[in-house]
């Protein structure tokens, strides 16, 4: 037929001539290039007059016809440049997709089967897809959702097929219908040209996305579940790589049911392996683990952590070359991101595999300065960062009842003596972390990996800064220097951003992406526990820290300033970097009153306060706030400057709104509003009141805005007959307030009483203090 064909075009070929040759280009480096793939001379003149064939046709039969004919001599995979761009020029883009589309209409006016018309039409394809102008074609593109139908299903799923399916299923019954459902063997050829297109998609800037909305995760995965031709050496390679793309999280977000099932397999498949064949594929199962947080309920994904932390366990504990440790370490750090410690294995090996990291972590950094880590290294290393911080966490908690950890995180049955065993390898391990940062250059802070020290040693002294403290007093302006390099700095961070994806590190920022001042938000809970201390404090001031945390706070009150309603997110750095502030404002009062960076935090605060009273997703935020601004205020001369008065009258009414009426004789009681969020704003809440105190005895002008507003007649009115609040750290609080009133202002002392007596206070018992004040 195919002779016959190009006979109607005046191309008169011996089928001998059309006997396919061994195509040497693949192995012989002289093929010159336009050879024709090795052809014979009679072969080549055989060729030309098939390009002359194709480039001369008068309809799509004849182009069908020469392309057989040319691969049936060269096939299209091996085809030099040169003819190629002959037959891109001559076919172009629409006839191979007019191929696939006839195909799976199952349309018979072609004269060919569908299986030859989607063989032909994903070979031109696929060497169309070697041309960069080619493959972000649209009309490439619109092929893609048939190519991956037919590595799911096979050649022959046309529509009028399925029709016959449904069809045979309804009139034979579920078994009839079963069996239809399997899918056809897939020819290795074609397969290997559906896969050259995808390929070259998914190698475009913005490949993962084409491929992403197209259904290629689900089709590739359920190829693969099917165990279709090449789906396992070439399709779970490409669904790896997109899961490690940009489009991970939408992927499972999409597909979680069966993206579960295909991480079942590649586990089964580990888990069957042998040690050593283990060994080997451990890189390859991060790639298809889910993003931590995704599916964290699904005792199938449980399950499946479960398995391969036994299966991993024998390699842990032998002993293996550091080449293979790596990914080993690598697996073990990403399983720790989904359930913590929780099936990790008896606390022996818990501590093994920590300990295993912090080794590394010291070989590793430990090094001559100058000396070059390798990439593989560092994405080690990165993984040891990981599994230590998910063990001082465990290993911080114990033996503190106020805040154990999580049941998720914990290791069962870690004894003490285990856990100083592991803070003793941690603590070593995070002083290399602090030797390598000590030899870093300002040239460097734009390495991902200094970030990923950076970040590591954050978290630890987050929660321990008594160790190795005289160390880390001297590394504060490499920690200063770096988080205000990033924030102040220029550039986007976007090399940053894109290696914590594939890191697993994600910034704290309330869209989870990566943003300027993501240093100085894993930097801001050290900062708190170190503005603490005497000598800490002192070089953080010698490092102008209170106006970084100012900046940063002003940056993140515009964020917040537009937000309302459901759309209000809660950020707990900024909440962080008030309680740095506040304890500056404890300890340093010179520095507070004559630091002008003080002076525009006040006018944030007075700004930000009457705002977030109607936010009340904020309110721990609204308590940090009040509570820093009255702690300045209490060190200010007087003043009744018209924001000063805003502030105040906003911090009387917030801190008014955390009790309510009891019933009866009761105490009052914390109100609905703060009752959620007491066990972080009450302390706040007593401090606001001691802090308000303080401003009433420095700025008496502000008892006068206490009578306007009524507080003591809401106050009083609350109390009720019973006099007192639920706990008595809040009623001392309170008392304080009350007392410096009395004392400021006879006019409100004389207010108090009268107040006392129409309210059945009795005697005040729960205020001494403040009685002998009223009986003065």
């Amino acid at each position: 037929m195919l002779v016959q064909k190009m006979a109607e075009n005046g191309c008169h070929l011996d089928p001998q001539e059309l006997s396919s040759p061994q195509c040497p280009s693949d192995t012989d480096p002289n093929a010159a290039e336009g050879s024709g793939c090795g052809l014979s001379p009679s072969q080549r003149e055989v060729l030309e007059r098939c390009l002359h064939a194709l480039t001369h046709a008068k309809n799509d039969s004849h182009v069908l016809a020469a392309l057989l004919l040319i691969t049936r001599l060269c096939p299209a995979g091996q085809l030099d440049s040169g003819t190629l761009h002959r037959i891109f020029e001559a076919v172009g883009l629409n006839l191979p997709a007019r191929l696939l589309v006839t195909a799976f209409r199952g349309d018979d006016s072609s004269g060919l089967p569908p299986e030859d018309l989607i063989s032909l039409g994903a070979a031109l394809l696929a060497a169309l897809s070697t041309d960069a102008s080619m493959v972000a074609h649209p009309q490439l593109l619109s092929t893609v959702p048939l190519i991956l139908s037919v590595l799911e299903n096979g050649p022959t799923r046309t529509q009028k097929h399925t029709q016959a399916m449904n069809e045979s299923k309804s009139i034979s019954g579920s078994q009839t219908g079963s069996a239809a459902d399997s899918p056809t063997a897939l020819d290795e050829a074609l397969a290997c040209d559906c896969y050259q297109v995808l390929n070259a998609v998914c190698a475009l800037p913005q490949g993962p996305e084409q491929l992403l909305t197209r259904g290629a995760v689900l089709a590739l995965s359920r190829a693969v579940l099917k165990n279709q031709t090449l789906s396992r050496e070439k399709g779970l390679p490409l669904v790896g790589h997109l899961l490690s793309s940009s489009v991970r999280m939408r992927a499972w977000e999409r597909h979680s049911s069966d993206l579960l099932s295909l991480l079942g397999t590649v586990s089964q498949n580990f888990c069957q392996a042998s040690d050593q064949d283990r060994l080997e594929m451990c890189s390859n199962i991060p790639l298809f683990l889910p993003p931590p947080g995704v599916e964290s309920e699904s005792q199938v994904l449980k399950e499946i952590v479960g398995n391969l932390w036994a299966s991993l366990r024998p390699l842990v504990q032998g002993k293996i070359s550091p080449e293979h440790l790596g990914p080993v370490l690598v697996v073990s750090a990403c399983l720790l991101d989904l359930f913590g410690w929780e099936s990790t294995g008896p606390p022996k090996f818990c501590c093994l595999l920590v300990n295993r990291a912090c080794v590394e972590v010291r070989m590793g950094l430990e090094e001559p300065p100058g000396t070059e880590i390798s990439p593989q290294l560092q994405h080690t290393l990165t993984a040891c960062y990981r599994i230590m911080e998910a063990a001082m966490e465990q290993a911080c908690s114990q033996g503190a009842p106020s805040n154990p950890a999580p049941p998720q995180t914990a290791i069962a049955g870690l004894s003490l003596q285990q856990s100083r065993q592991v803070l003793g390898v941690l603590e070593e391990a995070f002083s290399a972390e602090i030797y390598y940062l000590k030899q870093v250059e300002q040239t460097a802070y734009d390495d991902p990996f200094l970030f990923a020290t950076f970040r590591s040693l954050c978290a630890w002294l987050a929660e321990e800064t008594s160790c190795l403290k005289d160390d880390v007093i001297d590394l504060l302006p490499f920690l200063i220097g770096y988080a205000k390099s990033h924030f102040k700095g220029g550039g986007e961070g976007k090399g940053l951003a894109d290696w914590m994806s594939k890191m697993s590190i994600s910034s704290s920022s309330p869209d989870r992406t990566w943003s300027r001042e993501a240093a100085l938000r894993f930097l801001l809970p050290a900062l708190c526990h170190l503005s603490a201390e005497d000598g800490p404090r002192r070089v953080l001031l010698s490092l102008d820290t209170p106006a970084l945390l100012v900046d940063f706070l002003s940056k993140g009150w515009a964020s917040l300033r537009g937000q309302s309603g459901k759309t209000v997110t809660r950020d707990p750095s900024l909440e962080t970097a008030c309680s740095a502030l506040l304890n500056f404002a404890v300890t340093e009062p010179e520095r507070v009153r004559n630091d002008p960076c003080f002076v525009a935090l006040e006018d944030m605060l007075s700004e930000a306060l009457p705002v977030l009273l109607h936010k009340p997703r904020l309110l721990v935020f609204a308590a940090n706030c009040c509570t820093l601004g009255l702690m300045i205020g209490r060190l200010k001369s007087a003043s009744t400057e018209l924001g000063q008065h805003r502030f105040y009258s906003s911090a009387l009414s917030f801190l008014l709104s955390a009790v309510q009426s009891g019933q009866a004789s009761e105490a009052a009681r914390i109100s609905v509003l703060w009752e959620e969020h007491w066990e972080e704003a009450g302390e706040l809440w007593r401090l606001g009141l001691q802090a308000l105190a303080g401003c009433v005895r420095v700025q008496p002008w502000i008892t006068g805005l206490i009578r306007e507003d009524g507080w003591l007649q809401n106050i009083f009115a609350l109390l009720g007959s019973s006099g007192r609040l639920p706990d008595r750290p809040s009623q001392e609080a309170l008392e304080e307030v009350l007392c410096a009133v009395a004392k400021q202002c006879p006019v409100c002392r004389a207010d108090i009483r009268e107040l006392v007596k129409s309210s059945s206070c009795g005697s005040l018992q729960e205020m001494p203090q403040l009685s002998r004040i009223l009986l003065e």
